[in-house]
């Protein structure tokens, strides 16, 4: 499926089933529960997401503190925001994501599966993936690791002339933008050795 059928499946299809679910279910038990049921999923999930993004929090403080690379803290850190962005979503069907992303065990479930998806998209090249190093951005393909921004590109240079595929044109465009935000920044003046 493209981009434009997962942006068509998350802003158009789930609404529509959580709309139908949260009409079947006011049918069904009436529209007060229902309506208490909405307000009490999206108080009490907000609850949960901020104790366990503090819980996420300490551990990625932890982890530095250990002189370790807090991997698992990001990626925790990363699915309790999304899951508490479906909790504060009214429906059925997001509660129930938001739910599974704020707890550790369904948590970690979720994460083998995405990890693993994305490792098969990687190497498949469906899934191209950009680093950063000290010459700049820089990407790493079947070749070999690409030439990074040293200068030579700029946000009106055109992609090149191999990389006409939608998914590497999109990451060429993403790393032009970085790079263009990073120069502008004032982390990027930073390591330029230059104080804004």
């Amino acid at each position: 499926m493209n981009v434009l059928g997962h942006l068509a499946l998350l802003f158009v299809v789930v609404p529509i089933l959580e709309l139908m679910l949260l009409i079947e279910m006011g049918q069904w038990v009436g529209i007060m529960p229902t309506l208490a049921l909405v307000v009490a999923t999206g108080i009490g999930g907000a609850a949960l997401a901020r104790a366990e993004g503090l819980r996420v929090v300490f551990q990625f403080q932890k982890e530095l503190a250990q002189g370790k690379l807090p991997g698992q803290a990001m990626l925790d850190g990363a699915s309790v925001l999304i899951g508490g962005a479906f909790l504060l979503t009214p429906g059925v069907l997001t509660d129930f994501v938001g739910f599974a992303l704020l707890f550790p065990l369904t948590r970690r479930w979720i994460q083998r599966r995405v990890k693993a998806r994305l490792e098969g998209q990687i190497k498949d090249g469906t899934v191209r993936v950009v680093t950063m190093g000290a010459g700049g951005l820089g990407g790493f393909t079947a070749g070999g690791f690409g030439g990074g921004f040293g200068g030579a590109a700029s946000p009106t240079s055109t992609p090149p002339r191999g990389s006409r595929s939608g998914a590497r044109t999109f990451s060429y465009w993403i790393r032009i933008g970085a790079a263009y935000w990073f120069r502008r920044s004032s982390v990027g003046s930073i390591f330029a050795g230059r104080r804004c």
